[in-house]
């Protein structure tokens, strides 16, 4: 799904991007957030299935660590994803991309369950959902173009995958990195980079509508591909709410 630029933004009528007055739009935008939706839902029950339900104890153990399956389903998702994106350009390949990705991430996502009260796990994402409510619809919105944004977002989690994997490797040694300052400079900056994605994807998504309305098969894998972008800014800012204010059981 490839981005989109100023010129584009700038040739759209205001009235046309306007989702009361633009059937269309209306109808492509909702097709995105309903399968978010419900790519959520499935997340969510395969989380409880795996934490507290009937798989519990087949991913990970009491404390949360990963077994050789739950490390196999927590790295999959990220292989598909690397490897996986050729077959995203079909609309089979996009939706099947999409449910198995939302699945595998909702299986490994059992651990929340086990590590943090209910009451944590509720309260982070009432807060991601609030927050990706009001951060979409500004993105749908606005006037602006906020293109320029994705430049500065990738480069900002790119400097925040970086000292992660930094962290990782000196832990290796004995040398811990992640104290209480920097692991809450880290989920700071992971909450505010996404809360810019939800935005940036959402106006971006707008407006690759009016690249491909009328191409049934592009309007297909952008929904899909539209809806596991936002699902990725939602899950990641989740956890990181989660692991910043969550109470650990």
């Amino acid at each position: 799904m490839s981005d989109f630029n100023r010129s584009h933004a700038r040739s759209i009528p205001v009235d046309r991007a306007d989702m009361s007055v633009d059937a269309g739009l209306r109808s492509f935008m909702l097709g995105v957030y309903n399968k978010l939706g419900l790519g959520l839902l499935l997340s969510g029950a395969l989380a409880w299935a795996t934490g507290l339900g009937p798989l519990a104890g087949l991913l990970m153990d009491a404390n949360g660590r990963n077994t050789t399956l739950g490390w196999v389903v927590s790295l999959a998702p990220l292989g598909i994803i690397l490897f996986g994106m050729g077959a995203a350009r079909s609309a089979r390949g996009a939706s099947v991309m999409y449910w198995l990705l939302t699945a595998l991430i909702g299986a490994s996502l059992g651990r929340v369950f086990v590590m943090y009260n209910l009451g944590s796990v509720f309260t982070a994402f009432l807060a991601t959902a609030v927050a990706f409510g009001a951060l979409s619809r500004f993105g749908y919105t606005t006037k602006k173009d906020i293109s320029g944004w994705g430049t500065f977002l990738f480069m900002g989690l790119i400097g925040v995958i970086g000292v992660m994997l930094i962290s990782m490797v000196l832990s290796l040694f004995g040398v811990q990195m992640m104290g209480g300052a920097l692991f809450f400079i880290l989920n700071a900056a992971i909450v505010l980079i996404f809360a810019g994605f939800m935005a940036f994807d959402t106006q971006r998504l707008k407006m690759m509508y009016y690249e491909i309305a009328g191409d049934a098969e592009a309007m297909s894998v952008a929904t899909s591909m539209g809806a596991l972008s936002l699902y990725l800014n939602i899950i990641n800012m989740f956890q990181a709410l989660l692991a910043l204010f969550g109470n650990r059981e």
